[in-house]
Order: structure tokens, then sequence, then C-alpha cells
């Protein structure tokens, strides 16, 4: 819900986040107008109205930024035109990946990983579509193909975010699996798309344990009880990928510019880690007991 309240909260966050990188890192932060332009908003303010965004009941930012203008210009007194907006959203996109990655948690020693497809515009429109041209690509989902990218992310047991990529349609599952799981460790837990000889052993000797269900035309092998509880339980991830398509913004095909579209999954994810009923898996007790002797 977007109140003053709300709004002041984000802004203190993002804003002792960005003073402290400003510190340690001055040439990567720097807020210096381009040419010909006065810009009224810094980074903070910026990285702000795009957090809180994620969190309001709008579903068309034009519109959001509009209210906003409208009714908390005292908040931003440097506000600019909505265009000009647009164009100063790309220069936060290094920042908000920094910012993401430092709400990332450590792994708990249970984790999950999986894929969403992002669409970037219908299949009719394919051939039409110039804003991605030669970055976008064809993928298959379970629910059919696409045209655009793949968010792949890893989380705990909590439904916190452990770490995250982008990927073209078109690359397979296991591909970005041993970027993401460098600072893993105990079992990580996915879908049949993730089986993998190679990928088990290498995952394994970095101390991860990849566990999976078997196909259909695979010999049967024995599971330990609590793998096959957590197995069953590992909607939590599509609960989560819901949560960000349906609550948040993830997925839409307005986008203009290629960075841009960037930052806003960055500022879907910043919003998702900053929320706090996050889907959580609730062990049983033996199970926990079981989980501390992992």
């Amino acid at each position: 819900m977007l109140t003053e309240d709300s709004i002041i909260s984000a802004f203190v966050f993002v804003d002792d986040f960005y003073l402290a990188l400003l510190a340690a890192h001055p040439s990567l932060t720097s807020n210096k107008p381009r040419r010909g332009f006065s810009c009224g908003l810094n980074h903070s303010e910026v990285m702000t109205i795009l957090l809180c965004f994620q969190s309001s009941q709008f579903r068309n930012f034009k519109q959001y930024y509009l209210h906003l203008q409208h009714y908390y210009k005292y908040l931003f007194p440097g506000i600019v035109s909505y265009s000009r907006f647009v164009t100063l959203m790309k220069d936060v996109a290094v920042l908000f990946f920094i910012f993401v990655n430092l709400l990332c948690k450590a792994c708990t020693g249970l984790s999950f990983i999986d894929s969403t497809p992002l669409a970037i515009c219908k299949n009719i429109r394919i051939n039409r579509n110039k804003v991605f041209r030669g970055l976008a690509k064809r993928g298959k989902s379970s629910t059919g193909w696409f045209f655009g990218f793949k968010l792949h992310i890893v989380i705990s047991e909590a439904g916190e975010l452990l770490s995250f990529s982008f990927t073209p349609g078109n690359i397979n599952d296991r591909t970005p699996v041993p970027e993401l799981c460098k600072k893993l460790f105990g079992k990580l837990f996915g879908d049949k798309g993730y089986l993998s000889k190679k990928l088990f052993e290498d995952l394994f000797e970095n101390g991860v344990r990849l566990i999976t269900n078997i196909k259909s035309n695979m010999k049967n092998k024995l599971i330990p009880i609590f793998d096959k509880l957590v197995l069953r339980k590992r909607f939590i991830i599509e609960t989560i990928f819901d949560l960000l398509k349906n609550d948040y913004h993830l997925e839409h095909s307005r986008h203009r510019s290629p960075k841009n579209f960037i930052v806003n999954i960055l500022g879907v994810l910043a919003a998702y880690c900053l929320r706090e009923d996050k889907p959580a898996i609730i062990l049983p007790k033996q199970d926990s007991r079981i989980l501390a002797m992992i």
C-alpha cells in the first residue's frame, strides 16, 4: 500500500545503502547530471520511487508516477516529468543489482531452485518486436512456447532469496546452476529439469547435494524419507513465482528499453526481499531435528 510512511521508510533504507556505497566507491555511484540536463532526483529517490511501485496497488507505472507527482510531490521536491524519469531509470541498474545482491540471505543448508519464463510479448507479435531484437530468444516452458527470458532463483525453506540469474529463453535450466550455487551448501532440491549426472557430480564436489525426482524411464532409487517429504514441499518456489507475477510486476509487455526491463526485475526482487510475510515451509518437529543434523 502506498502511504507517506511506506515511502519514507523505503527511502531511509535505500539512502543508507546508497550513502554507504558512495563512501566506498565514489566513481560507481556518481550522480553527475548529463550534458544539457539538470536532474532534480538523486539515485536514492529514483530507487525509492521504483521500489514503492512494486508494493503499490498500481498495475501501470505511468499512472503510479502521475499519482506520486500529484499527491506526494512534497516528499520529492525535485521530481521530474514522467518521460524524464524513464530516462533516469537505467542509471540505477548497477545500483539495483548491488542492492538486491546485498539483500540476498545466507544459505541455511536447505535450498530450492527453479526458473520461470519472462515473456516480453505474445507469440503472434514476435517478428514485430524491436526493443529486444537480438537479446530475447524463443524458449519452451511447462506451459508452452514463449519469447523472452528466464529468471532463475534459489530460495531457502523460509522463502528468502539466496541467489538469482537472468538468461535468454533458449538457455537450458542447468546452465546457470553452478554460478547460482557458489555460496550454497547442504541439499538443493529441484525438478526433473535439473537431472544431470555431470551437474550432480560438479555440485557434490562443492558441497552441494542435488536432489530431484526421477523420470518414469529411469531406474528407481532409494531416497531418504526426509528428502521425499521436502521434495513434496517444492511448491514453495512456484508460490513465490506466482507472487512475483501477480502481486508485483515481474512480467508484462510494456517495456521500451532492455535496461529498464532489467531495472524492473531487480525492483521486483528487491521489493520481495523486503517483504515480511514471505511464503515459507513449516517443517514438523521431527523434520527440524533431522535438518539440524545435515
